[in-house]
């Protein structure tokens, strides 16, 4: 872990499982409503290798989706990837009390109550991937094979322009 980054559950469990990742912190403006742009922005780095972890409920039962912050979520292909009919996005408050994060914060690891995750199969594309590190203004860097693994996640086309 690199001097002045935060330790949150997400690096923690990183740490835990033997996986390298990078710490980028940067500046997060509480007017900032759309976090993941926001933190391609700060960090310099295209949309396309910047994800967001959003939280479904799949005929309902809560499960996470990993997705470029340039692209949207494909509601029908998350939930035939997780074996359902329908999903839609978990309310945010139900998202933050399931996995310890704050809402702009949802790291795909380390969460409180670990839930079923798929990961949008262009993440393989990239050498390294950038989620949320647990908190706004915190990204990890990590490749994209050990983020599946310690999510224990599948991958699949859910990502949508």
């Amino acid at each position: 872990m690199t001097a002045g980054s935060p330790s949150t559950p997400a690096t923690l469990a990183l740490e835990r499982a033997g996986v390298p990742f990078t710490p980028h912190v940067y500046e997060h403006h509480e007017t900032a409503t759309n976090f993941g742009e926001e933190a391609a922005a700060a960090l310099g780095l295209r949309e396309e290798q910047v994800f967001k972890t959003l939280v479904v409920s799949v005929d309902g039962q809560l499960a996470v989706a990993v997705v470029p912050v340039a692209n949207r979520l494909d509601l029908k292909a998350i939930a035939a990837a997780l074996g359902g009919k329908k999903a839609t996005l978990a309310q945010p408050a139900l998202a933050e009390k399931r996995t310890g994060y704050v809402v702009g914060g949802i790291s795909p690891v380390g969460q409180r109550t670990p839930l079923r995750t798929v990961v949008d199969e262009s993440a393989l594309t990239y050498p390294s991937i950038f989620v949320s590190g647990g908190r706004r203004g915190f990204d990890i860097e990590v490749a994209p094979a050990d983020l599946v693994r310690v999510t224990e996640a599948s991958t699949a086309p859910i990502a949508r322009t």
